[in-house]
């Protein structure tokens, strides 16, 4: 039994057969759609240059070629640990022997007059981006409530659109929980380029409205920011609340071991909703991305399978914003020393973090030579030569000792 139909789900339906599950597979799944590709949501599907069937991470044919029984439009609302059962919202029943949570995550709400106007959205979902796209033109005046990576790859594809954009973000500087001072100037500048107008140290107190329709978001300051969309992106929170209900263990996450085993061993959780050990970087984490999900749905239907794969990655993450290619890898949080490398006006550059010299992270702009050998690099916990780094002429990886 799977409970969830994102990118962990379908790829769990994709190994538990490989690996050689044989038994009955029943995947539930809140959307009216089968698994699909989240991160084009916000780029190449929203300026409608992915059709909604490149979408989907397998066609209908490949669950029904493998016999996975698929529940769409339904929703998981209890899981009996005692009866070993899961009911959905509908009254069915679903006897299991084993249950993958891989409910992800749901975007956070801001509670402030005017959020339920016409033309305030958030994009977490086909339906949102369907009908984001549907409303953002050239005339639009898109106000973005958040500058994180979603909220920046809208603003990029807005501006592609030609639609007028301002970024509204309270801490400040853009990407402030996930990157450093030196690059969230890089996206600021960037930005700012292209014609977003950002706007640092704001929160948006109130969505301005005529017979219910946006016409503005207030700010902190007392002005006005014209809109006809908001599109509010302030982080996500884990969907966990099945497996509290059920009496399993939940911190930031639903928490899990490195075999993806919750407390009870017949339940597992992959994805944006677990929180797990990574004993390469020697502490628990929740990871909202996609090569996360992927790796975690290969070690549960190995658990299931009953072959010893243990989750232990080093994070990587990507995203894509106008003509520049993000990539990141490890966290970034504990460094002493930040290392430029590259050339920033020719955006082509990257940020190495280190402690205490010893590389734990790296913020690759249109550097795949950099990124690609860093990951490596992080998880043998390689220090830094200076001298070498330094000098241009030397390729990234042969930089650390």
């Amino acid at each position: 039994m799977i409970i969830g139909a994102g990118h962990a789900a379908a790829q769990a339906c994709v190994s538990l057969r490989q690996q050689g599950w044989q038994g009955r597979i029943v995947l539930i799944g809140e959307e009216p759609y089968l698994p699909y590709q989240r991160p084009p949501l916000s780029k190449k599907f929203l300026q409608g240059e992915l059709d909604e069937g490149r979408l989907f991470v397998r066609p209908a044919t490949f669950y029904e070629q493998q016999n996975i029984e698929c529940h769409l439009s339904s929703r998981a609302i209890r899981i009996d640990r005692e009866k070993r059962q899961v009911e959905t919202v509908t009254g069915e029943l679903f006897d299991f022997d084993r249950v993958i949570i891989a409910t992800g995550a749901a975007p956070r709400k801001i509670y402030i007059p005017g959020i339920d106007a016409e033309g305030v959205c958030e994009l977490r979902t086909m339906r949102d981006s369907l009908e984001l796209r549907a409303r953002l033109t050239a005339q639009s005046k898109v106000v973005i409530v958040g500058a994180g990576y979603i909220g920046l790859e809208v603003a990029a594809t807005a501006r592609a659109l030609g639609a007028k954009v301002t970024a509204i973000e309270s801490a400040d500087r853009v990407l402030s929980r996930v990157t450093s001072p030196e690059m969230s100037r890089f996206f600021q500048d960037l930005h700012r380029d292209k014609g977003v107008d950002i706007k640092l140290g704001e929160t948006v107190t109130a969505f301005e409205t005529e017979n219910g329709v946006l016409t503005g978001c207030r700010l902190s300051n007392g002005d006005v920011a014209p809109a006809t969309i908001a599109v509010v992106g302030i982080g996500v929170a884990p969907n966990v609340s099945l497996a509290e209900d059920a009496g399993l263990p939940v911190d930031n996450g639903i928490v899990v071991d490195e075999y993806t085993r919750t407390s009870d061993l017949q339940i597992y959780a992959i994805g944006d909703c677990s929180n797990h050990p990574n004993a390469l970087l020697d502490c628990r984490l929740r990871l909202e991305s996609v090569p996360n999900a992927l790796e975690q749905a290969k070690t549960v239907a190995a658990t299931i399978c009953g072959k010893d794969l243990p989750y232990n990655q080093i994070p990587w993450f990507w995203s894509d914003q106008y003509e520049v290619k993000l990539q990141t890898a490890g966290m970034c949080h504990g460094y002493d020393q930040v290392l430029l490398r590259g050339d920033q006006e020719a955006r082509k550059f990257s940020a190495s973090y280190l402690d205490d010299g010893v590389l734990i992270a790296i913020d690759a702009v249109n550097s795949p030579a950099d990124f690609l050998p860093a990951k490596k690099l992080i998880a043998d916990k390689a220090r830094v030569d200076l001298a070498k780094f330094a000098d241009l002429e030397i390729p990234y990886k042969d930089c650390f000792k």
